[in-house]
């Protein structure tokens, strides 16, 4: 396995609802400036998984390491300003706004203009908010949107609001992004797209660890792939591997398969 670095790494996590283990005794890392797939059937974890690292939930035991630093028991908030955002299987964006304005609101986390600034709207504040939306705009361009900014985002096709996401999650400034099932509800076109623009924001330098169930998306884009199956880790390895593995193809497949394809 990647002797690299980790950006992110999960130590011997536990995640207990009442009598139910969710997550059982799992542990694997992500390696700055690449993209890491977790995949199982449904029920498998993989949402709880994310929602611990999020800060959504407290882990039972173990723990959670973001940059080196323990980041059990942090809100989402402070664990988003540390350098890690999130995007949900459920697209949130708000009705009324267009894709432009989406997206500097993700923007405005980084803004250094206090309450009163921004209610006098000083000639810092003004030039603040240029910066934002010529940065929100760059954000548009680069996934390829650009066209859509004056258009209320809601409007938008299914994939082209997938990507407004993204781009909003990517106006955080992150060093990890976190994608929820980013291919949820697209056709085959739109999902090809999705994978497109993952890959450019792993090559802007930005790590990347999503859930998908989309296997033809995940082997694609994947640099590594964790397997969970009832709240445990049972397989971690690239993906041509991950595609022989004989644990992986009984879950997904039955034992008489080949491949998972």
């Amino acid at each position: 396995m990647n002797t690299r670095p980790r950006m992110l790494e999960l130590k011997s996590v536990y995640k207990n609802f009442g009598g139910l283990q969710a997550v059982h005794d799992v542990s694997f890392g992500v390696a700055p400036g690449s993209i890491k797939a977790v995949i199982g059937p449904n029920g498998a974890g993989k949402t709880t998984l994310f929602n611990l690292i999020s800060g959504n939930l407290n882990v039972s035991s173990g723990s959670i390491l973001f940059q080196g630093r323990e980041i059990q028991g942090l809100k989402p908030h402070a664990i988003a300003a540390l350098g890690m955002a999130r995007t949900f299987q459920n697209i949130n964006l708000f009705h009324g706004m267009t894709a432009l304005e989406s997206v500097m609101v993700g923007r405005h986390v980084r803004s250094r203009a206090g309450f009163l600034a921004g209610m006098l709207r000083t000639p810092a504040t003004w030039k603040e908010e240029r910066e934002i939306r010529e940065k929100s705009m760059q954000l548009l361009r680069l996934l390829e949107i650009e066209e859509f900014a004056d258009v209320e985002a809601t409007s938008l096709a299914f994939g082209q609001q997938r990507a407004v996401e993204m781009a909003r999650a990517l106006a955080t400034e992150p060093k990890l992004l976190l994608l929820d099932e980013p291919a949820a509800g697209l056709n085959i076109y739109e999902t090809a797209e999705v994978g497109r623009l993952i890959t450019r924001i792993r090559d802007m330098g930005i790590t990347v660890l999503l859930v998908e169930h989309d296997m033809s998306l995940v082997m694609d884009i994947s640099d590594e792939i964790v397997v969970l199956s009832f709240g445990c880790k049972i397989a971690e390895d690239v993906p041509t591997a991950i595609q022989q593995n004989p644990e992986v193809i009984k879950i997904y497949l039955g034992e008489d398969e080949e491949a998972v394809v």
